[in-house]
């Protein structure tokens, strides 16, 4: 008996463990709660990859394809549920752990991020660092596209919107004149963009294409901050501090150049300056001209800069620019058989810029900006005979003058900007504009007339971008603007929608108002002006994926209080603003750097649709600028092992309307018209960079070669009148092709692509 207590007892230690094991489990079971739910997106669609966690501890769970989720803890009491998603707002709520079940289902908001919210771009095609959509176009697709020349607006005319326009320099946009396009740099309105206009030659940008890290063409429905341009603003924002030190040296047959760039040790901050010299009279002289030059054009130009950091934020910036050239032609009278016109000019251009952004508290940034222009124009008119003996016809003595022009122009802004939550901010401040022009004509008699105008334009405005998703954005701006030699003000109002459809695609719609001043040559007037007027409406669907890039937008613009011309005293000027007009069309855009390995392109096609009654125009008609349809092909590829770059270039418009009006009594008639044969134009460049590919190399070489119109097509602009209406000719190019070969070396940094630019 004693054995078998003995046995019993020993049996019932063994399953002690046992026991302690199913208590233990019978505890846990029945300490453990249930959390679970299901996560959707603000469109109620499950969320999966979700993580959910109660904080600090180590209880969770993912959200699978349904968006369900379940997991079990052992926590008691007041806990906080996290949940968590990348591309979404964090969620948190407090729980009270109790009973076994716990039910949180959650919506996740998006977090609108610049990487993946959608961009505001109805009516522009931007390029800068901050984009990251950024479709065209950079300093390097500017001197690379070989019917550019190295002009910054000779590339932006490749892009849909923009007119091939050969006989005057300028952007002539969905059917707006070239007055109708401003250009801004960092922020502030750009005098004198162009140097001074010759007649029937179209002049070149002054600026570098290298100086501007960003690019911004808006054909319409820009941002209430620029003002004083109808049809188009172009706003480029210069470059910071340079990555290191460098000097560069260029020198081509027609032109020589030098730079250097400095970089403090500690990097904070920069100075630079650099000179040029270009003479085309061996260029005039090997390339027969239509123009006989007895001076040809000649160029001195230089320019400075500094940039240093105020602050880890702040960065101030400085640009002076100084440029002298003259040229002096003649070429056939028109207006008397068996005479020269004579032409000759002397410019003298200085333009100064300083800007100024820094980053304040509370998420506040600040802007401000000035600049000033002085621009002087000698200009010189006349007739000589076959023997270039200046004469003075009867009934011609009009063509005998003199215009001496001194123009000094100033412009302010600050911008104020406050950044919300996400993308959103809103963004308010005021601008100055003033101009003082002095003009003294002198008449073939030796009579000076002088004359002067005054102009002080105040503005204030703001806007505000508002990102409700990252697929739905919305910009909404109002601008005030008084001028004092109208004594008028106006108000204008401009909103534009961005949504997203899908990854790397939207659809914009963008709407706005926009007012212009006169242009200077017809003020003041003896007769009552106001401001011009468009207004713009606009539609875009854009697709942006894999380096490939499609765009297409249709646009109405309509015209009011347009510039009509007429007989005032002894001349003609401004009479009324009672002109009017619209444009109508579509543009599509294509770039592709995918496809074909080294290999980019585009092709842009516009179909514009226009008619305006504005000068002397006896009704609404297609103005001698617009062409109905234009396109361009661009193409670039890089041979790695050859060390070159080919770049080629095709322009088409179809034929322009011309027009030769006379007055008829107190009317206007069409005394000519017809349509200038279609432009067609191919040009091709060849770069070679022996350095590439080199380690430590401490210099740079590009070696240039550029052929324009290389079919030697023949071109034409349209026509001139003589003086009686009776005769016409042809505007043709000063040449049907040019030719330029050229070196240029940079050291310390390998700046062998933006020498390019000093090439073209």
């Amino acid at each position: 008996m004693f054995r078998n207590l003995k046995q019993t007892k020993m049996n019932w230690y063994k399953k002690v463990p046992l026991v302690l094991l199913f208590a233990t489990s019978f505890y846990w079971a029945n300490g453990q709660i249930t959390i679970k739910g299901v996560i959707k997106d603000n469109k109620q669609k499950p969320l999966s990859g979700v993580s959910i966690s109660i904080k600090d501890s180590y209880d969770g769970a993912t959200s699978d394809s349904t968006g369900s989720y379940s997991f079990k803890t052992t926590e008691k009491g007041e806990q906080l549920l996290v949940i968590s998603s990348i591309g979404f707002k964090s969620f948190e709520q407090k729980i009270k752990l109790e009973g076994t079940t716990i039910v949180v289902d959650a919506v996740l908001k998006e977090e609108i991020s610049e990487l993946t919210a959608v961009v505001l771009s109805a009516g522009t095609f931007e390029a800068s660092d901050r984009k990251r959509a950024a479709v065209v176009l950079d300093p390097i697709d500017i001197v690379t596209t070989a019917s550019a020349n190295g002009d910054i607006t000779g590339a932006l005319k490749t892009l849909p919107g923009a007119q091939q326009v050969g006989e005057s320099e300028g952007l002539f946009v969905r059917g707006g004149t070239a007055a109708e396009t401003k250009t801004f740099i960092d922020g502030t309105l750009v005098n004198n963009f162009f140097f001074s206009s010759v007649p029937n030659i179209a002049q070149f940008g002054r600026f570098s294409p290298f100086i501007f890290k960003g690019t911004v063409f808006s054909t319409g429905g820009y941002s209430a901050l620029y003002g004083q341009a109808l049809s188009s603003a172009l706003i480029l924002e210069s470059i910071d501090l340079p990555d290191q030190s460098s000097a560069n040296l260029g020198i081509s047959v027609l032109s020589g150049s030098a730079g250097y760039q400095h970089l403090s040790k500690n990097k904070k901050s920069s100075f630079g300056a650099s000179y040029s010299y270009t003479d085309l009279g061996l260029a005039f002289a090997v390339i027969k001209q239509k123009q006989d030059y007895s001076k040809a054009p000649a160029y001195h130009s230089g320019d400075a800069n500094f940039r240093f950091k105020t602050s880890a934020t702040g960065m101030l910036k400085y640009y002076g620019y100084f440029s002298s050239n003259k040229l002096g032609f003649t070429t056939n009278s028109i207006d008397s058989l068996g005479y020269l016109d004579k032409f000759a000019i002397s410019n003298t251009n200085i333009y100064h810029n300083l800007a100024w952004k820094e980053n304040l508290a509370k998420r506040w940034k600040i802007n401000l900006g000035v600049s000033y222009t002085n621009n002087k124009d000698d200009i010189s008119s006349g007739m000589q005979d076959n023997n270039k003996n200046d004469v003075v016809l009867g009934n011609l003595e009009f063509k005998q003058f003199n215009i001496n022009t001194k123009g000094n122009y100033f412009n302010a802004k600050a911008v104020l900007e406050k950044k919300l939550k996400g993308l959103s901010a809103v963004r308010f401040g005021t601008e100055y504009n003033y101009s003082n022009d002095k003009l003294i004509y002198t008449d073939y008699n030796g009579q000076q007339y002088p004359s002067g105008l005054k102009e002080n334009i105040k503005s204030i405005f703001g806007e505000a971008d508002v990102y409700a998703t990252n697929d739905l954005a919305i910009k909404g701006g109002l601008r005030f603007e008084h001028s004092s030699i109208l004594d008028k003000a106006n108000i204008a109002p401009r909103i534009s929608v961005a949504y997203k459809l899908s990854k790397g695609s939207q659809a914009s719609l963008a709407y706005g108002v926009f007012y212009q001043n006169p242009e200077r040559r017809y003020l003041p007037s003896p007769n009552e002006l106001t401001f011009m007027k468009a207004t713009h409406y606009i539609a875009q669907y854009q697709k942006v994926a894999n380096q490939q890039t499609f765009r297409t937008e249709i646009f109405y613009k309509k015209y009011d209080n347009l510039v009509k011309t007429g007989t005032t005293g002894f001349t003609d000027g401004a009479i009324n603003n009672n002109g009017f007009g619209d444009a109508k069309g579509i543009e599509f855009f294509w770039r592709d750097k995918k496809t074909i390995k080294n290999f980019d392109y585009w092709i842009s096609y516009s179909y514009l649709d226009t008619k305006r009654d504005f000068l002397n125009f006896p009704f609404a008609i297609t103005p001698n600028f617009a062409a109905k349809h234009t396109a361009s092909l661009v193409m670039k590829k890089f041979i790695t092992p050859w060390k070159t770059q080919f770049n080629a270039a095709y322009n088409y418009a179809s034929g322009r309307p011309y027009y030769n009006i006379q007055k008829d009594g107190l009317n206007y008639k069409f005394s000519d018209r017809g349509t200038i044969p279609d432009f067609n134009n191919v040009s091709f460049s060849i770069n070679y960079l022996p350095a590439i590919g080199k380690k430590d190399a401490k210099s740079f070489a590009v070696y240039v070669l550029q052929v324009s119109n290389i079919f030697n097509i023949k071109q034409t602009f349209g026509y001139s009148y003589s003086y009686n209406g009776l005769r016409k000719e042809a505007i043709v190019p000063p040449s049907r092709m040019f030719v330029f070969i050229g070196a240029f070396i940079s050291f310390g940094v390998d700046r062998s692509d933006e020498v390019i630019n000093n090439s073209l």
